[in-house]
């Protein structure tokens, strides 16, 4: 990677591929962070990285090769439209605001500014997240390089060539993790009426959930054959499935569940 890198707000997301890009071993002295909130400014300069409280204060001479855009969507517009002065060959802005288009991000810097459009999920804060990204058609071919290596310190990357495809994405693995945590609360839940003492049904059903996601993970078998592993005919397991695979059983709810998300993001852009 070479050129400065400009963080505009740098919270929970920002700070996580922050932390990524240190431990890949990336100068502190070459990151630039433009953060009004002080609280959150002291623990960044803790890291020895360069930090603003504006747009203003930063200096003449940065010329970032990348500017990743951290702020809460509902501000994006009032706060980007600055950062156009970055606007050329050889910068691309790199967005990971939900439900903000490329379309959005050009009415703002210009059609020619360079410009990818990413969906990342919470488990990037433990490097096990996924993004999804789309450029447009300024983006080079090295500037989706660095763009790829910036993403893949905070877990997996995937590109898409239509960005109508987002929409989904935000509602399987923007969103899915709560999904996945909510499956945990019911676990618990489950386990309670069950009569297990609270504590010993939440401490199994924490362990269970995230030990069977590390399985699925390391494990180069189907999914489904993952469920088929552990089911034995005429067992607890199948008993179990059978009320979960039934006509009225998870299959249905979930996918009310993801069209519900995907137009909520559809309606949000």
């Amino acid at each position: 990677m070479s050129g400065a890198l400009l963080i505009v707000g740098c919270g929970k997301m920002g700070s996580a591929l922050l932390d990524g890009w240190l431990n890949q071993g990336r100068d502190p002295n070459s990151i630039h962070i433009v953060e009004p909130t002080e609280e959150l400014a002291v623990g960044l300069r803790s890291r020895q990285t360069n930090v603003y409280a504006s747009f203003e204060e930063l200096p003449d001479s940065l010329s970032p090769s990348v500017v990743l855009l951290a702020v809460k969507p509902q501000v994006m517009e009032a706060v980007v439209k600055p950062y156009k002065e970055y606007k050329g060959a050889g910068t691309v802005f790199l967005s990971i605001a939900a439900g903000k288009t490329i379309k959005f991000f050009e009415n703002i810097l210009g059609s020619d500014a360079g410009i990818v459009r990413t969906m990342p999920n919470t488990p990037a804060a433990v490097g096990r997240g996924i993004t999804v990204a789309y450029a447009n058609a300024p983006v080079n071919a090295e500037q989706k390089e660095e763009c790829q290596t910036l993403l893949e310190a905070v877990g997996d990357v995937a590109w898409i060539g239509d960005e109508d495809l987002m929409d989904g994405v935000v509602a399987v693995s923007g969103s899915g993790p709560a999904y996945v945590f909510y499956l945990t609360e019911a676990l618990a839940a489950a386990g309670v009426k069950a009569g297990l003492p609270e504590g010993l049904a939440q401490q199994l059903a924490r362990a269970t959930v995230s030990g069977a996601g590390e399985l699925q993970y390391q494990s180069t078998e189907e999914i489904s054959q993952l469920r088929i592993n552990v089911t034995s005919p005429g067992g607890t397991t199948a008993a179990a499935l059978e009320v979960l695979m039934g006509e009225d059983g998870l299959q249905p709810v979930m996918d009310r569940a993801i069209l519900a998300a995907a137009q909520r993001s559809k309606d949000l852009a």
